[in-house]
């Protein structure tokens, strides 16, 4: 090993962290922290993981440095982040077990540019002295079977990758063999550097299967999908946030490499969770067996975490008794909690139950709920979630706890969260429509357009090769959203209203006259004039992320979503203002959804018999 690797705070394996710190006694042992000296894991963008004390004196600028020395690059031109905070100097946002990203600030990357990874040659002797599996943060739900993990691998016990999936995911057990537990790697998800499977392509921190929820940060949304879960309500399977090292791990040559490198210790950042027992998937069993309170426990935390990825195959069945009975346990919550408002998939939207009123008990818990005690929640356990991913977290529970109140069903708040299916269209959901009113009511000019949705570079710190990321044919089109420009076309005259209908081919818009007037009839009239601005995906909803992958390509699984509605770039000022519009608007929304749902309901009972 290399003189200056010795001497340095910094000592790595391929992709392992090294450290010796009073911070990091291993497992069940208690150390007393030094004031002001904190320990930090930074994650590159090619995955490789290193850990690092700081000093009261260390800035982000020697931490840097550091990480010079241990990559063998000049680090000057990258980027050292924290969720959405970019540290240029100040580290007191930063706390103990944090995990930190280093990216390149330009992502063009020549065959020749090499990668922020350790050398090879220089790094392969050193030896993980740190426990083999640490919980990060202040979670103490899997100390214990941590504890039972550790023990199991030093006795030989190893554990098994599964192959089924897009991502790399792996069962770890106890000393009797037993599975106990799911570890999924950040930097081994789908189009992460080290997947496993061949669905490679994106560095850490880039649009991922959805664009936005970025590569690497599925295993934060699987930990805060539980934090949410208050007191168990849905039945998350306990899961945190951990470094565990093992050679079963997979590493590849590169951020776009597919030769998988030969089997060494390596150190990962990944989500540990609860390996529950069950009997199968909802899949395999007839939905119509689950109980009520059961799917609607599912789809109250659906709905909160707005999951663009709830199918039957993340739902698993647990008989109870020698009656039939059964319960239900959600899992693989990686892409909820997107940065924007999204399209999400609820699959129990068509289910019977979900048409089932809340009882009173769901609804003294939907009351109970508080956005922003969540939030801060969060900022506090897991502060590396993206402010997008909290103010969605907020208007998905205002929506739920008004909606509730006024008497709506889940299946009728799924309905208005969804987009609705056009071919060759894909438009905003009932509730992008009343974002979208919102923001032009507190004075917005101009709304984002899809593709400024996170591939800014200001966003990413580097440029988007939106041809990568996307499909041949998928085009988002430069025109910006005229949707928030309702009040604005007001007073256009009638001359210019003419000539649009002549040049076009579309009915004369109908224009709003107050808030009162929000409806389903005015979502059609805004988005007939809206699909004339905005060149969509061409076909219907894409299938959930994880769901019956087959033989596709990965980037023929990309869901063909659009953001129509940006929160993060709003002050708080503005996002204040938008929230009080956003709740007078919800009130005219609700009453039109029951109006649809009344008129479907007569529908089905009259009959179409008489219809040829």
């Amino acid at each position: 090993m290399s003189r200056k690797l010795n001497n340095s705070p910094i000592q790595t394996q391929m992709a392992v962290s090294v450290l010796k710190s009073p911070l990091n006694g291993g497992l069940g042992m208690k150390s007393s922290p030094v004031v002001g000296r904190r320990r930090v894991f930074v994650q590159t963008d090619t995955g490789c993981v290193l850990g690092l004390e700081l000093d009261r004196s260390d800035n982000a600028h020697t931490v840097k440095r550091k990480l010079q020395v241990a990559l063998h690059f000049p680090t000057e031109e990258s980027s050292l982040t924290f969720g959405d905070l970019v540290l240029n100097n100040d580290l007191t946002a930063v706390r103990n077990d944090s995990p930190l990203l280093l990216t390149r600030n330009s992502f063009h990357r020549s065959s020749s540019t090499p990668c922020l990874s350790p050398m090879r040659g220089e790094v392969q002797q050193g030896r993980d002295e740190s426990g083999s599996i640490e919980i990060l943060g202040n979670s103490v739900c899997l100390r214990q079977m941590a504890k039972d993990i550790s023990k199991a691998l030093k006795r030989g016990v190893e554990p098994v990758a599964v192959h089924s999936g897009l991502g790399g995911v792996y069962f770890f057990k106890n000393v009797r063999g037993e599975c106990v537990a799911i570890v999924k790697p950040t930097d081994e998800e789908p189009f992460a550097p080290n997947n496993p499977k061949g669905f490679v392509g994106k560095a850490l921190g880039q649009p991922g299967l959805k664009r936005s929820v970025r590569v690497g940060e599925t295993g934060y949304r699987e930990v805060a999908a539980y934090l949410l879960d208050k007191d168990g309500f849905a039945k998350v399977p306990p899961t945190a946030l951990v470094k565990i090292s093992h050679s079963v791990f997979n590493v590849n040559d590169g951020v776009k490499g597919s030769k998988r490198m030969e089997k060494v210790l390596v150190s990962k950042i990944a989500s540990l969770q609860q390996f529950v027992t069950h009997d199968y998937d909802a899949s395999e069993h007839g939905t119509s067996s689950f109980p009520v309170s059961a799917v609607h426990r599912v789809g109250i935390l659906d709905v909160r975490i707005l999951n663009t990825d709830r199918h039957s195959g993340n739902l698993l069945v647990r008989k109870l008794g020698m009656f039939g009975q059964v319960e239900l346990i959600p899992i693989d919550h990686g892409l909820s909690l997107p940065e924007t408002m999204e399209d999400p998939y609820f699959e129990w939207i068509h289910w019977p139950q979900a048409s089932i009123p809340f009882s009173e008990e769901e609804l003294k818990y939907i009351a109970s709920l508080d956005p922003f005690e969540d939030c801060e929640m969060l900022r506090r356990e897991l502060p590396m979630v993206r402010e997008g991913s909290l103010r969605v977290l907020v208007l998905c529970t205002i929506l739920l706890k008004e909606a509730a109140a006024y008497g709506l069903c889940l299946a009728e708040i799924g309905e208005m969260m969804t987009r609705e299916v056009r071919p060759g269209d894909e438009e905003p959901s009932e509730i992008e429509v009343v974002c979208l009113e919102a923001r032009s009511l507190i004075g917005e000019k101009e709304s984002e357009s899809p593709r400024s949705d996170l591939g800014g570079e200001v966003e990413f710190q580097f440029d988007l090769d939106c041809e990568e990321a996307f499909p041949v044919g998928f085009t988002l089109g430069n025109a910006r959203s005229h949707l928030p420009k309702v009040e604005e076309e007001e007073e256009d005259d009638d001359e210019e209203e003419e000539e649009e209908e002549e040049e076009e081919g579309k009915e004369k818009v109908e224009k709003m006259q107050a808030i009162t007037k929000l409806s389903m009839s005015l979502k059609s009239t805004l988005l007939g004039e809206k699909s004339q601005k905005y060149q969509k995906h061409p076909g219907g909803r894409a299938e959930s992320a994880y769901a019956s992958s087959g033989h596709r390509s990965a980037e023929e699984q990309i869901p063909a979503s659009t953001s129509f509605v940006k929160l993060s770039d709003m002050s708080e000022e503005e996002w204040t203002m938008f929230l009080e519009k956003y709740q007078e608007l919800l009130y005219p929304a609700f009453a039109k959804r029951k109006a649809i749902t009344l008129g479907q309901n007569l529908r089905q009972r009259l009959g179409t018999s008489c219809q040829f």
